[in-house]
C-alpha cells in the first residue's frame, strides 16, 4: 500500500536528519525563528476565537442556547481547521523563504549521499528569491483551499471531523510540492511539472506529506518536523523519479 510506503519514507527521512547534527541544525534554526512568530499569532487567534465564532453565526442569536452553542462550536472548529491548513503551509513557505539556502543544502546532502546529478550553481540570494516565489504560490493555493475547508467545517455533526482530515490531506500534498522542490528543481522540473509528478502517486505523497503536516501543526515540534519532512521529501522525489532511495551496497 503506497500510503504505508510513504510513511516509511518519512520515518527514514527523520532518522537521517536526527542521526546527523549538521542536518538537524541546518533545518532547525530557520524553523525555530519562524515558530516563535507563529506561536504568538496562534495565541492571538485563540484569544479572539469566541468573538470570531459569534460574529460568523449572527443567524444563531435567536436559537435556543444548545443550538446556538453547537453552531458556534462548529464555526470555531471551522476557523481553527482553515487557519491550521493555512498556517502550516505558510509556516513552511515562510520558513523556507527565510532559510531557503539551509534547506537546499540539507536536500543536497541527502541527495548526494544516494547519488544525484550535479547541483546547478546557485547563490544564497537566488535561493531566497526562489523560496519567496514558490512560497507565495503555495500561500495562494493554501488560502484557496481554506475556503472549501471552512465551508466543510460548518456542516453539522460531520463537518468538525471531516474538515481537519481534509486539511491534513490537502496541506500534506502542498507541503510536498514545496519540500520536494530542491531535489526536483535539480532535475530540471518546474513547479507545474512537480505538481503533475506528485499527482501520479497520491498515496505515496500523502504518506510522506500527512505526518509532516500533522507534526508541523504542533508548536515547537515543527522545528524538527520541517527538516525531517525535507529529507523525506527528497527521498519521495527520488522514488517518483525511479531512483534508488537507499545507499547501494
Amino acid at each position: 500500500m503506497e500510503v504505508v510506503q510513504g510513511l516509511g519514507l518519512f520515518v527514514r527521512g527523520a532518522v537521517t536528519v536526527f542521526r546527523s547534527p549538521r542536518l538537524l541544525l541546518l533545518g532547525a534554526v530557520p524553523a525555530l525563528i519562524v515558530s516563535v512568530l507563529y506561536v504568538a499569532a496562534l495565541a492571538t487567534l485563540m484569544a479572539w476565537l469566541p468573538d470570531l465564532a459569534a460574529g460568523l453565526t449572527p443567524f444563531a442569536e435567536t436559537w435556543s442556547e444548545g443550538a446556538r452553542t453547537t453552531a458556534r462550536v462548529a464555526a470555531g472548529a471551522a476557523i481553527v481547521g482553515a487557519a491550521a491548513a493555512v498556517a502550516v503551509v505558510t509556516f513552511v513557505a515562510v520558513t523556507l523563504a527565510v532559510g531557503g539556502p539551509f534547506y537546499e543544502k540539507l536536500a543536497e546532502i541527502v541527495d548526494d549521499d544516494l547519488g544525484a546529478p550535479p547541483a546547478p550553481p546557485s547563490s544564497w540570494a537566488r535561493a531566497i528569491a526562489r523560496g519567496v516565489r514558490d512560497g507565495s504560490i503555495l500561500i495562494g493555493l493554501s488560502v484557496l483551499a481554506a475556503v472549501p475547508l471552512f465551508v466543510l467545517g460548518l456542516v453539522p455533526v460531520v463537518g468538525p471531523v471531516l474538515a481537519p482530515v481534509a486539511a491534513a490531506l490537502v496541506g500534506g500534498r502542498l507541503l510536498m510540492i514545496e519540500l520536494s522542490a530542491p531535489a526536483l528543481q535539480r532535475r530540471g522540473l518546474a513547479m507545474r511539472d512537480r505538481r503533475r509528478l506528485l499527482r501520479t502517486r497520491r498515496g505515496l505523497t500523502w504518506g510522506v506529506g500527512t505526518p509532516t503536516y500533522l507534526l508541523a501543526a504542533i508548536p515547537l515540534v515543527a522545528i524538527l518536523a520541517i527538516p525531517a519532512g525535507s529529507a523525506a521529501a527528497t527521498l519521495l522525489a527520488r522514488e517518483l523519479r525511479g531512483e534508488p532511495t537507499r545507499i547501494q551496497a
